[in-house]
């Protein structure tokens, strides 16, 4: 992943890896170690106060989706001309820390003008340590291995289970309760803005441990994306198309094989859902049911491998070419494909409209296959970045870096937000038709996946310079806010054996579902590997996860 193409899934990162407990596996860390499960009332006598900011207006407000708790991203047509200030003073004392973060990209200069700047600001000494974030995952378990971790780390919740994050909060990670537990957090209005669910994430065995980074009230997975210019060219809207018959007519009557046009790209991971299939447990009488043992999952399958038997399915997907896709779109070579909801951004746009300067991009609504009843479809991990601070750490240090990371969560388009990641007007960045926009040392030195990588605010949809973006993005969002549920066990966090937590993976069923909605494979092959599944752990991690976590701790929902 380069910078760029980051920044623009930052807030679906991991995507459908989000959408599952977040896992740990047993051992390391050292310590003794706990389950790192919670309580429903440990729970919530450890997550902050939630307070909106007003601070910053938006010009398209969130929209609240009633009793699922999901609230729309606001959006923001220009970045706000002049940036207020929503912090007073310095929040530091003049320490000194040192900060860790997964970078994809080149590693700015030591002690360069932006680190100065930053410093200066916040009133502390921070040794910035950018570490490559495609090996991150085998860098930090060295660390911790050593018991060496840094005063500040961020640790990916996706990658939980390769770090022991359970562990470490047991061992390792400073327990952040006493400080910003209820109405404690007030005294830091801006992570008192971040929300609850995010800071759900972030709580293990009934303490809160991590910093929410990139986090969002409305945690979709991801979406069905078309080529909203070219289809309505042909006299086709989103809303005519509300069923699975709806979008295998669409197969047929887009793709034009000798012209090099396929309707669809992969879609699977994300057109499932109107099936009606969980993420990946649901309740049926009482009892766990995985969704491989569900009959909608198979009758999903079997749609899926008709697509693309029925020759609808772009070669290149079939052939597990996923690189190219975005170019595929593009170049209008396929109409529809699935994808996590990053890639609805302005660079998006730009790479479209230079491939076709009447690019636009689309989202269908959340149906179902039947096209009655009520569409849903369930809600991802509210964040999946976040930080934590080092256990060695006096409680003097942990309220310096609390108030730290209060400035580095000032809202979008703020005073703080502007120096985080643009840097020092004149010097990183000018504003060019009032965008910031980086100078060439702003782009040497300003890494806005460093400090954000710390504390973030809540996401916003803003494409300065790409209104239409905005508009089409926010407008989407509230149209589906209300087909958001909880599932099961969302966001909780909990530690599983090595041994569970591979049957939980299923990578041979994955595989062979793969190759079934490409056509490779039959239905049959999908029950078979089902069967195999269950009868070499399947069935044991149904078990541990009825004993362990639905009889001790509950749904999460």
């Amino acid at each position: 992943m380069n910078r760029r193409s980051f920044l623009s899934s930052a807030a679906t990162v991991a995507g459908a890896a989000a959408v599952a407990p977040l896992l740990s596996a047993c051992g390391g860390g050292g310590g003794k170690h706990k389950s790192g499960a919670n309580t429903e009332q440990g729970m919530k006598a450890a997550l902050p106060a939630y307070v909106p900011n007003t601070a910053v207006p938006a010009d398209i407000p969130g929209v609240s989706g009633g009793s699922n708790g999901a609230v729309t991203d606001p959006g923001f047509l220009s970045y706000p001309a002049n940036p207020v200030a929503t912090v007073q003073g310095v929040p530091g004392k003049g320490g000194s820390y040192t900060a860790v973060t997964p970078l994809w990209g080149t590693v700015p200069p030591a002690g360069n003008s932006f680190y100065q700047a930053m410093n200066k600001a916040l009133g502390v000494s921070f040794e910035m340590k950018p570490a490559d974030g495609n090996n991150y995952n085998t860098i930090i378990p060295t660390m911790t291995a050593a018991k060496k971790l840094p005063d500040w780390i961020n640790l990916p919740a996706w990658w939980n289970s390769n770090f022991n994050t359970g562990g470490l909060a047991d061992s390792q990670l400073a327990d952040l309760t006493p400080y910003l537990a209820g109405d404690k957090i007030k005294q830091y209005p801006n992570l008192a803005a971040i929300p609850t669910g995010a800071w759900q994430t972030g709580v293990w065995g009934d303490k809160l441990y991590g910093i929410p980074c990139f986090s969002t009230a409305m945690p979709l997975p991801g979406a069905v994306f078309y080529r909203r210019d070219l289809l309505e060219a042909k006299g086709i809207t989103a809303d005519q198309v509300k069923s699975a018959d709806d979008m295998m007519n669409l197969g047929k009557e887009l793709t034009d094989a000798k012209g090099g046009v396929w309707a669809f790209d992969d879609v699977w991971t994300y057109l499932s859902i109107a099936w009606g299939i969980p993420a990946k447990w649901t309740l049926k009488d009482g009892k766990l049911v995985h969704k491989y043992e569900l009959p909608e999952f198979l009758e999903a399958l079997d749609w899926h491998y008709k697509l693309a038997s029925a020759g609808y399915l772009h070669p290149d997907a079939i052939a597990g070419n996923n690189s190219d896709a975005g170019t595929r779109f593009y170049a209008g070579k396929t109409l529809i494909g699935g994808g996590g909801l990053g890639a609805w951004n302005l660079a998006d746009h730009q790479s479209g409209i230079a491939a076709d300067p009447n690019y636009r991009r689309g989202a269908f609504n959340i149906m179902t296959a039947s096209g009655t009843g009520n569409p849903q479809i369930f809600m991802g991990s509210s964040s999946s970045m976040l930080s934590y601070l080092n256990a060695k750490l006096k409680p003097e240090q942990i309220e310096e870096l609390l108030a730290v990371a209060n400035y580095l969560a000032a809202p979008y388009g703020s005073a703080e937000y502007t120096l985080i990641n643009f840097g020092v007007e004149g010097v990183h960045y000018n504003r060019v038709n009032g965008v910031p926009t980086a100078t060439d040392e702003g782009k040497k030195d300003v890494q806005a996946t460093t400090f954000p990588f710390l504390a973030a605010p809540p996401s916003v949809i803003s494409n300065p310079g790409g209104d239409q973006v905005t508009k089409d993005y926010t407008a989407w969002q509230a149209a589906n806010v209300k087909t958001l549920y909880k599932p099961l066990f969302w966001n909780m966090n909990l530690s599983m054996p090595q041994q569970i937590a591979s049957a939980d993976s299923g990578q041979a069923v994955e595989d062979t579902i793969k190759d079934c909605y490409h056509g490779k494979k039959k239905v049959s092959d999908v029950q078979a590997a089902i069967s195999t599944w269950k009868s070499n752990g399947g069935d044991r991690l149904k078990q541990w996860m009825t004993d362990n976590v639905l009889s001790k701790y509950g749904t999460g929902q």
